[in-house]
């Protein structure tokens, strides 16, 4: 209790909020050392006072690698406080050179983590980028020529080798990218939203296109494509080989996309000068190093960044690690990678306008990720790796309040705000809204899902899930509860699925989960030993699918991919056998049929309730459903599903959802 109470007042001491008698702040200085860094420190100082002593020219220190090394010495000299160190980081915006990296020299114990404090909450930025102030106008007559009449006199230029910045990757992603005032510019392309649609496939990577636009792109030096070439979930990028407006053609460079092309699917172009035609768009040449941009509002008092480093921060095998409050912006790759390790927390912290994902944790065990905003990766959001499958080794990685949207912005497809792999790791009490594909990917066993709140996913795919997983009859144990789905129905309203359990997937219990105005609700494609009870469904089309496409077309997977996975698992040993029995006599019970899924003791509103393929029926436990029956909602127009007293479902064993509890954690 003690420990609490002075993490609870040297917290309110960094933040300012309260003045100590000299007494207790003695007894937090005594147990607890305090670092401090600022932009104003200075390297060659102390560190231990928050701001600088002009008598002495003593202060803050300028840099958080400076802290680190501090906390070595520490540690080597056997002199760290027996409460550990907290670093107060000062307002202020820290541009790294290379990644800050923590590994087992700079961990803490349970009782005594290391923390890393923003002495205000969004007000410290670790930016890994430069920020870019050479602008002058354009006045080159040949530039001006190849851009719409509309932009002239608002097109800026800046050369990037002048600030010493040499490598900028390339437009297929992962290189140099532009941030204004804190927003992601867009890399100019046509259409500025929505696609071109292909008017047929004439040849390998050779298409024809509708429209004209595509014929002034013919002197573009680097003009490149991104598409959806035949599957609606699968996209690619591609460089530009040749253009023929006379015969309406675009023909792409290798390698050609995996499932080929196909007519009336889509693709726009990009990285192409002649199409800076909005505020927010620009152009890099690559061959002179500059960089040219039409500003959303006046360049030169405004703040423009780009990237140069792939990752602002790197944990490996660090233990009893603590970061809180910070921005972390502006990066080639992901934002922070942690492997291996013990007890990492990322926490309240806002993480955006990076390239891969926020992130990525890869091993180790009970890392969290909590109450953190994050917005404009050009991947994912938290994609957590850990546990073991051969003993069934729980990792116990959370990810949990987090508000996550806007994400997967360069790679679209699979990329989900959260994804779970390994054994035993948890998402709960996330919000999560507004993406391309995804909310949530997951593999391998005893993950839970739980309590998060989704909506508008899945925009620009379908035959895709909310939450998706598929193609392995070991990944089960896998629990999704009293998550809330709403608005879900894929690209240009084609339809798309809330719980996608894909190719075969077994073993996963979807419980009092809400779904409202999903194409498609819940789907086993074929798999075993699911479980869909207690869920409500509101105007979904249809709430449930199952299908036997084992026994059918997807036939061809059972003797290869199903059973080779299989097979990388001591199925039949504890304790595999213990927990999945079912599994141990599987190739011989008929492995392609989709034996032991039960639906039972949900409520179904409006909508269908039923999709069902012949061959599954004799295998399929539905029983106990309320099917186009009132419910008795509190008030089904205002979405207050809870239900009244004299409910029908009570009748059928329908349980209450604790609806109180669904979404951000309430404080």
């Amino acid at each position: 209790m003690m420990r609490k109470t002075l993490l609870c007042l040297i917290a309110l001491l960094s933040f300012g909020f309260l003045t100590f008698p000299k007494e207790v702040y003695a007894l937090v200085k005594k147990d607890r050392l305090i670092l401090y860094v600022s932009p104003k420190g200075n390297d060659a100082w102390s560190g231990r006072l928050a701001t600088p002593n002009r008598t002495k020219t003593d202060g803050p220190f300028a840099t958080l690698e400076r802290a680190k090394d501090e906390i070595r010495k520490l540690k080597k000299e056997n002199r760290l406080p027996r409460e550990g160190v907290i670093v107060i980081v000062q307002e202020g915006i820290y541009f790294l050179t290379h990644p800050f990296e923590l590994n087992e020299e700079d961990s803490g114990n349970s009782q005594a983590p290391i923390i890393y404090q923003a002495s205000k909450m969004g007000k410290v930025r670790i930016v890994g980028g430069k920020e870019v102030k050479n602008w002058e106008e354009v006045k080159d007559p040949d530039i001006l020529s190849r851009v719409p009449e509309s932009v002239k006199g608002k097109l800026w230029q800046a050369d990037l080798k002048a600030l010493g910045i040499t490598d900028f990757g390339s437009p297929a992603g992962g290189g140099l990218e532009l941030f204004f005032n804190g927003k992601v510019m867009t890399l100019a392309r046509y259409p500025n939203e929505g696609f071109i649609q292909i008017e047929d496939v004439v040849g390998d990577g050779k298409f024809k296109y509708e429209g004209n636009r595509p014929d002034r792109w013919v002197n573009e030096k680097d003009g490149w494509l991104e598409g959806y070439w035949y599957w609606d979930w699968s996209d690619q990028r591609h460089k530009i080989k040749a253009i023929d407006p006379q015969n309406k053609t675009i023909e792409v460079e290798p390698p050609y996309h995996h499932y080929g092309y196909r007519k009336g699917q889509w693709f726009y172009g990009y990285n192409l000068l002649c199409e800076i035609d909005v505020p927010g768009e620009w152009y890099l040449d690559r061959e002179n190093g500059i960089l040219y941009f039409y500003p959303p509002s006046p360049v030169k008092k405004g703040e423009a960044l780009v990237s140069t480093i792939p990752t602002l921060i790197k944990i490996t095998n660090g233990k009893n690690i603590q970061i809180s409050g910070f921005t972390f912006e502006v990066a080639r790759g992901d934002a922070i990678r942690i492997n291996g390790g013990e007890n990492v927390e990322i926490t309240n912290c806002l993480i955006r306008n990076v390239f891969g994902w926020a992130v990525v944790v890869e091993g180790g065990k009970n890392h969290r990720i909590t109450s953190c905003e994050i917005y404009g990766t050009g991947c994912g959001g938290i994609s957590l790796n850990g546990g073991d499958r051969i003993t069934l080794t729980p990792a116990g990685h959370i990810a949990e309040n987090n508000h996550i949207h806007h994400y997967s912005r360069w790679h679209r497809m699979y990329n989900p705000a959260i994804s779970l792999n390994g054994v035993g790791n948890i998402a709960r009490h996330n919000l999560i809204h507004d993406a391309p594909h995804q909310a949530f990917g997951f593999s391998g066993n005893e993950h839970i899902m739980e309590f998060n709140e989704i909506f508008r996913v899945c925009l620009e795919s379908n035959d895709a899930g909310a939450i998706y997983s598929g193609r392995d009859w070991t990944w089960r144990g896998n629990i999704i509860r009293y998550n809330s789905f709403r608005d879900i129905n894929g690209f240009q309203g084609r339809g798309c699925v809330g719980v996608y359990l894909d190719d075969m997937l077994c073993g996963t219990i979807v419980y009092g989960n809400i779904f409202q105005r999903v194409t498609n609700a819940a789907f086993i494609g074929g798999g075993r030993d699911n479980i869909f009870e207690n869920n409500i469904f509101v105007d979904c089309n249809p709430a449930v699918h199952i299908d036997a496409r084992a026994m059918g077309w997807a036939s061809y997977h059972v003797d290869t991919t199903m059973k080779e996975r299989l097979l990388q698992v001591p199925y039949k040993q504890p304790p595999w056998s213990e927990k999945y029995p079912e599994l141990v006599n599987i190739l011989e019970d008929e492995p392609a049929a989709p034996k032991g899924n039960i639906v039972t003791r949900n409520i179904c509103v409006g909508g269908r309730w039923l999709d069902i393929e012949e061959k599954a029926k004799p295998y399929v436990r539905i029983e106990n459903n309320l099917v186009d029956v009132d419910p008795k909602f509190v008030d089904i127009k205002k979405g207050d599903f809870r239900l009244k007293p004299d409910s029908p479902a009570w009748k059928i064993g329908f349980k209450p959802i604790p609806f109180e509890k669904i979404g951000l954690l309430k404080f």
